[in-house]
Order: structure tokens, then sequence, then C-alpha cells
């Protein structure tokens, strides 16, 4: 069980730019906080190393790469209303995709079978040349397509469980057939996209599942969505490895939407997600995206890491 992050990942801080913003250190400080009291969980911990340009171009057109490094070197500044990039942004973008990169790399060396990616910024909303939604680079596609042109792996699941659509994992992997999106979403709100009736295109048609929900909905709707909808998907696709967009928004005390899942819940769907990616023989990572109620954020992460780790088998 591996859990990778960087110190660099606490230097990019977008109230620098945009007042009371919600993607703030303090995120990363309350679940290593929780973490540390729970000893770990008995987890190794690893400093994330920086993404390689390379490793960034396997999604992201080099003239999107250069301008987040232009405009951090630069001092900074808003990429749009909810989007900012500092002088230390572009440090904590590449430990936040490297440490999703490094991750997967170990858990298909086979040095483990379960990992966590606690990076900032997160990632799944930008866009292969677009930066929004608090992302500069989309970190989990970043590692998926890794997983795909580098290390042996014919088919990936990405499933996101964040309660924001992951628009720019989506549309990454929109025409293609060896990535498996998944994602159950609040419906309605940012980023507007993610309707049912969108299942990729091309090569990609029906390898992309997007399960929109109601404001409201709880675990009563959410864990049947994964048991009957993704999760037999999954298994007649057949992944060799499977990357959680594990964003804590969801959660009901959360103020950036409307949803009613508990820790205990998120505990419930990585315990499902572990057991089905058993059967298959394949590793699972956690990649951070949101969740912005500290308390909510920090306890969410460890009932989903104590789950991927075993504590919660046969519960």
């Amino acid at each position: 069980m591996l859990f990778y992050s960087h110190p660099a990942c606490l230097e990019h801080d977008p109230r620098e730019g945009l007042h009371g913003h919600p993607e703030q250190p303090a995120r990363l400080r309350a679940i290593e906080a929780a973490l540390a009291a729970r000893g770990w969980l008995g987890w190794e911990r690893r400093e994330a190393p920086a993404a390689s340009e390379e490793e960034l171009l396997l999604v992201h057109p080099r003239e999107h790469v250069a301008s987040i490094r232009g405009l951090c070197r630069s001092g900074g500044g808003a990429i749009d209303a909810d989007t900012f990039a500092g002088a230390a942004s572009y440090e904590a973008a590449l430990r936040s995709a490297g440490a999703a990169c490094a991750m997967t790399r170990a858990l298909l060396a086979g040095e483990a079978r379960v990992g966590f990616a606690a990076g900032r910024p997160p990632g799944h909303h930008a866009e292969p040349a677009r930066a929004m939604g608090f992302c500069l680079f989309d970190n989990v596609a970043v590692a998926a397509a890794l997983a795909i042109a580098e290390l042996g792996v014919e088919r990936v699941l990405v499933l996101d469980w964040d309660v924001h659509h992951g628009n720019g994992t989506a549309e990454i992997f929109r025409r293609r057939a060896d990535v498996l999106f998944a994602s159950i979403h609040q419906g309605g709100i940012f980023p507007g996209t993610g309707a049912r009736e969108d299942t990729g295109a091309g090569p990609g048609e029906g390898f992309t599942i997007n399960l929109p929900v109601a404001a409201g909905a709880g675990e009563e709707v959410w864990v049947p969505l994964l048991e009957q909808e993704v999760l037999p998907a999954a298994a007649r696709f057949r992944p060799q490895l499977v990357l959680i967009s594990a964003g804590f928004d969801a959660h009901r005390e959360d103020p950036l939407a409307g949803c009613r899942l508990r820790a205990s819940s998120f505990a419930r769907m990585a315990e499902l997600v572990r057991d089905a990616a058993d059967g298959w023989g394949a590793p699972v990572g956690a990649v951070l995206e949101g969740g912005y109620d500290l308390t909510a954020l920090a306890d969410s992460v460890v009932a989903t890491m104590a789950a991927l780790g075993g504590e919660h088998r046969g519960a």
C-alpha cells in the first residue's frame, strides 16, 4: 500500500488571486493530519517525483504545457473565474501529476496492489488544451495514458466518483477503446457535461459511461449504480489497471454540491472496486480530486484508504 504526495503541492494556493478559493493547501494538510493520527494506516509514504514533459505530452499538447509553465514563471494569474496558477503552481502541478504516474509505475511493477496519489492541484477537469475547474493538468489521464503507452497495459478503467463530471478525462479518452471511463456525478452543476446519452465517439463509442444523479442522492443511489452498471461493464472490459478519480465532494457536508454521501459511503465504493479488481487481477490506484469540507474530506480519504487496504473487507 503506497501513498504518494510532495510538499510542493502545499505551495499552490489559488487564494493568491481568487479570494476565498475552496481549493486550498489546508485540504492536503487535513488529509495528512488525519492519516498521521492513525499511523498512516500502515501505508508506505513516498515522495512524488515531478512528472516529465514527455508524460504530460501523452494527453496535453506541447503548447498547453508551455502556456502553464510560462504563466507560472511570469508570476502567475487567473486562467478563468475559477482557476488560478501562481508562481509555485507549475511545480505543484508537476508533482501532482507525478504522484499519479509514480503510483501507476509502482502498481504495475508489482510493488503494491493499491495506492493513493494525494496531489494538488486536482486534474479531472483539465481538457487537452484547456486548464479549468481548479485543474491545470489531468493527472489521472496522464497516468492512464502512461500505463498504456509505456507500461505494457492494454486496458485501463478510470472510475470518477467526484461529484462534478470529469469532463477533461472524458474528452481525452472520448475516441479511445483502451480506456473505459465511468463517472457517477451530480447532474446540472459544473461543468455541465456528462449526460447519460454521451457514451463516447468513433472508436470509443460505448467506452464512456456517464451516470448523472440528482441533488440529494445518497449511498442508496450511488452504490447501486456502481454495482449494477459500472462494475458489470468493467467486468466485460477486463481492465488490467483501475484508477479512481477520487473526489470527495459528494459528501453531505461539502459546500460545492448537493449529494448526501458519508465517509462510510466512499469506503463501501472503494471496497466494491477493490474486490472486483482483485477478481480481474488488476491493481487499484486512487488519485485525489475534489472535496472541500476539510473534516469530511479527511475522514473520507481515511475511510477510502482503509477500505482499499482491506480493513473493511467482510464488513
